[in-house]
């Protein structure tokens, strides 16, 4: 029977592995700060060539955050699962030199499919957007047994 830790360590390692096997991840400087068994912080700073006509964090920025959160968190227990729908409202804007935090929670899984809840934040906690997402599971490892 796997222990909590060794279930966070392994959501851990899948983490890890998923973002080194991005372009995105690395390209935007994403940083893992926490993952457990259905749950990742991640967080981002926000250059200036992430902004829009505005100059404000391109919305699609922040999406892309919150679905690498979601990412993290639904792939936790080491089975391929990947987005089945996702959306995502807009409450604040960020900014150029802005880091922003996203925390992904699962709210629900049964069978196949999970539900995801995603805050993206700013400095204090001031909300930037709620994502929502929809997983769904490939029943595949994303790591294989060593």
């Amino acid at each position: 029977m796997e222990t909590v830790a060794e279930a966070d360590a392994l959501a851990r390692r899948v983490a890890e592995h998923l973002l080194s096997r991005e372009g995105t991840g690395p390209a935007w400087g994403i940083e893992i700060e926490e993952v457990r068994e259905g749950y990742a912080r991640i967080a981002m700073v926000v250059r200036p060539d992430m902004l829009n006509g505005h100059a404000i964090a391109h919305g699609g920025m922040i999406f892309a955050l919150a679905d690498t959160a979601f990412a993290y968190a639904c792939n936790s227990r080491n089975v391929s699962t990947v987005a089945q729908a996702a959306s995502i409202v807009f409450l604040a804007q960020a900014k150029a030199g802005e880091r922003l935090l996203a925390e992904a929670r699962e709210q629900a899984l049964s069978g196949r499919s999970g539900v995801y809840a995603v805050s993206v934040t700013a400095s204090h906690g001031r909300k930037i957007a709620e994502f929502q997402g929809l997983s769904r599971s490939l029943a595949q490892p994303v790591l294989e047994p060593p």
